[in-house]
């Protein structure tokens, strides 16, 4: 089961209730995303990560390698 590292967030248990008040258990489940981030330390990680987390800007996403590698060349030419 996923949780979410940031803010502990998990799937939850509760009941769906009909229109005659029959209730039947369920699952509401977290929106957790598996992401590849940057951690304090700097390095590269993947780990599991509510949306809220994400859109509120809670962790650093890791740019993808076409684009690092972009970046670099493009930092080496004005280098040199």
């Amino acid at each position: 089961m996923a949780k979410c590292e940031i803010t502990g967030k998990r799937k939850r248990t509760g009941n769906t209730v009909s229109h005659a008040n029959n209730r039947n258990k369920r699952d509401f489940g977290a929106n957790i995303q598996k992401v590849k981030i940057v951690d304090e330390n700097g390095t590269r990680r993947r780990v599991y990560v509510s949306t809220k987390v994400l859109k509120s800007g809670g962790v650093q996403k890791v740019a993808p390698r076409k684009v690092l590698l972009q970046i670099m060349k493009d930092e080496q030419e004005l280098a040199g």
